[in-house]
């Protein structure tokens, strides 16, 4: 079995709050004689702690900032909300192990930072209020967890350390001291039908496939249909060009999960102009 750094079930456990306040004066003890030890099994995996180097790399490539949430899955000894927390961000730590959690507090209490820890299963939690999303998981536990974070808010950025997430292929990928750190940015989901309106031209409907950040389609006007090009998702970011007459021009606009596409179409002379997409023919 894989190392990990995790203590991770796939049963359902309802989250019970442990600790809040590493300052609080009635921090949980682990039960006595529990010491971490690498290589501790869990129910679905092992534990090996995340090395600090990896640990800040993931944090910079997610660019965590003062007062963002950043949530651990399956945080261990609490090292990586530790560390996130050291940086000015709300950090929180879901852990299975109740040991591990009480091992956590005792941690961020003696390095002096504010980290809330629960206790419970990451399939059963809510994480969705996080900004960032921390990760050292198995491919499989990572894939089952790919339709939750999906569904997170377009921008949430989600770093593991080690493994990915199957066919949604990272936005990044760093080596750090022979190790891997992957990062993926949440992409809008702006598959379907739209009617694109540019303003003072007649209206022309887009088509769009979406395979996780990566962007296919075509455009319908005057009964011709036209390939989109360069098509790319980036968060709530959607930028593709279209082909033409004129040249080809560029588009750039936010979106969200459901709602219109608002944004900027650029002609090949420089010309802009706004332009808003709603979903359907």
């Amino acid at each position: 079995m894989p190392f990990t750094r995790r203590h991770l079930v796939t049963a359902a456990s309802a989250s019970v709050l442990v600790a809040l306040l590493p300052g609080c004066a009635q921090t949980p003890k682990p039960r006595e004689g529990f010491t971490p030890t690498v290589g501790q099994a869990g129910k679905d995996v092992i534990w090996v702690p995340t090395p600090d180097s990896v640990v800040q790399r993931m944090l910079d490539m997610a660019e965590v900032k003062r007062g963002e949430r950043v949530v651990d899955l399956g945080s261990g000894d609490g090292k990586i909300a530790i560390a996130a927390a050291k940086r000015g961000a709300r950090a929180k730590g879901i852990e299975y192990n109740p040991d591990m959690v009480a091992v956590s507090q005792q941690n961020a209490r003696a390095q002096g930072v504010n980290v809330e820890f629960v206790q419970g299963d990451i399939f059963q939690s809510d994480f969705t209020e996080a900004d960032v999303i921390t990760l050292y998981l198995l491919p499989t536990l990572n894939e089952r967890l790919r339709p939750i974070l999906l569904r997170m808010k377009p921008g949430t950025r989600v770093t593991s350390h080690q493994f990915t997430m199957g066919p949604w292929q990272p936005d990044r990928t760093d080596n750090v001291d022979g190790r891997d750190a992957h990062l993926w940015i949440v992409p809008a989901n702006v598959e379907g039908a739209w009617t694109v309106r540019i303003a003072g031209e007649q209206p022309f409907q887009l088509q769009l496939q979406q395979q996780f950040q990566r962007l296919e389609g075509r455009a319908t006007t005057g009964g011709n249909q036209v390939a989109l090009q360069m098509g790319q998702l980036r968060g709530p970011t959607v930028r593709f060009e279209l082909p033409g007459t004129g040249g080809t021009r560029r588009f750039e606009a936010t979106a969200g999960h459901t709602g219109p596409m608002n944004g900027t179409v650029t002609s090949a002379n420089g010309e802009r102009k706004t332009f808003t997409a709603t979903r359907g023919a």
